[in-house]
């Protein structure tokens, strides 16, 4: 994959729906910016933490595809779960990283607990890497509250159960521009939109 500085840039993940993300968060900052999905190896993920995860993506991203590249760890934190699932959220039930699996196993595990201990926050850890190995790591996080049961059908991963606060609706009834604009996604890319906005 041959650069093209500042035209493009990488985005460390085979989940299409966060490359859409993205690109729709990345274009209201530089809309000339496109988000390209990654082509190479899955690296092995094997930091406890959202940062030194996406660090290990962003890395072999840029030295892969001799791109700036992003790469988003993210998750959902539960009080009542002392923060989990956390950084495992995506292999909660398992290593077939099954999002359903995933969402009906933390449901189960929360059945017994009542909506004033219900909250949650999500949390995203973004970071850019460019090809001479420069760093940058930027979060956000999105609270709120789990509810009983799946609602809405939009959105994807944790999104069914997931109510902000001073909401009422759960994320998959959200639309997608509501999302983009006020997701754990978009808080942490407000922090980084000033070093894109630099790219050239």
């Amino acid at each position: 994959m041959t650069p093209a500085p500042g035209r493009a840039l990488v985005l460390a993940t085979h989940n299409t729906h966060k490359v859409d993300e993205f690109q729709a968060i990345v274009s209201a900052v530089r809309p000339d910016l496109d988000v390209l999905p990654y082509d190479g190896p899955e690296p092995v993920e094997d930091g406890v933490t959202f940062a030194a995860n996406a660090l290990i993506k962003a890395r072999s991203a840029a030295s892969h595809t001799g791109r700036v590249a992003l790469a988003d760890d993210s998750g959902i934190c539960v009080d009542a779960l002392g923060g989990s699932p956390g950084v495992f959220s995506a292999y909660w039930a398992g290593h077939a990283k099954d999002a359903r699996a995933n969402l009906e196993l933390l449901l189960d595990q929360l059945s017994d607990i009542g909506d004033p201990h219900r909250a949650a926050q999500f949390v995203s850890t973004i970071a850019l890497v460019t090809p001479d190995g420069h760093e940058h790591v930027v979060e956000g996080r999105w609270p709120g509250r789990l509810a009983t049961r799946a609602q809405g059908a939009g959105g994807f991963g944790y999104d069914p159960i997931f109510v902000p606060d001073g909401s009422t609706r759960t994320v998959a009834e959200w639309s997608a521009a509501e999302k983009n604009a006020d997701s754990h996604r978009a808080r942490a890319f407000r922090e980084l939109a000033p070093l894109l906005s630099r790219l050239s």
